[in-house]
């Protein structure tokens, strides 16, 4: 993992994204006990959103560094990464808050628990209530920001409706 998240710290000092932040299954897991997950999910900000090829660019980069993709992952050092492209309001939100983190004596950034728990909400999969469950039961939340994210962006009613 340290090697990847050198990978992309890299990547984002090449311009191929102008900020990326860990998301999914593996940011949750510096909130809470470790979960099972396939990939290392990257929330990236990209210039040219209008673009169908848009990852195109970056998974050229990591070819040229000997990286290649598979599937709709790139296999950086035994790691699984998807890249995401951030495409709403919430993602940019989140990204902009995004906390900076260690890991192991590498700089990364991992979302934070309260907009991991509205991304959860907006996703609406069987896999993020139960997220939201664990969260909620494990981790130290701001209620009253979560909250605020919550109202923002219309998730408030489903989230009652998953929490009541």
């Amino acid at each position: 993992m340290k090697k990847t998240l050198k990978v992309l710290n890299d990547l984002e000092e090449k311009g191929c994204f102008t900020r990326y932040a860990i998301g999914g299954a593996m940011a949750a897991t510096f909130y809470v006990e470790p979960v099972l997950t396939f990939d290392l999910d990257v929330f990236i900000v990209v210039e040219d959103k209008e673009s169908l090829a848009v990852l195109a660019p970056i998974y050229s980069v990591l070819k040229d560094m000997g990286f290649e993709a598979k599937g709709e992952c790139v296999d950086i050092h035994g790691t699984p990464v998807q890249f995401l492209p951030v495409f709403s309001r919430l993602l940019e939100d989140a990204l902009s808050e995004a906390v900076d983190t260690d890991y192991d004596g590498i700089p990364t950034r991992v979302l934070s628990v309260e907009y991991l728990l509205a991304i959860c909400v907006h996703t609406g999969r069987t896999k993020d209530r139960d997220r939201v469950r664990l969260i909620m039961e494990e981790a130290k939340v701001d209620r009253e920001k979560l909250q605020v994210i919550l109202h923002k962006h219309g998730l408030k009613e489903k989230w009652d409706l998953w929490t009541s």
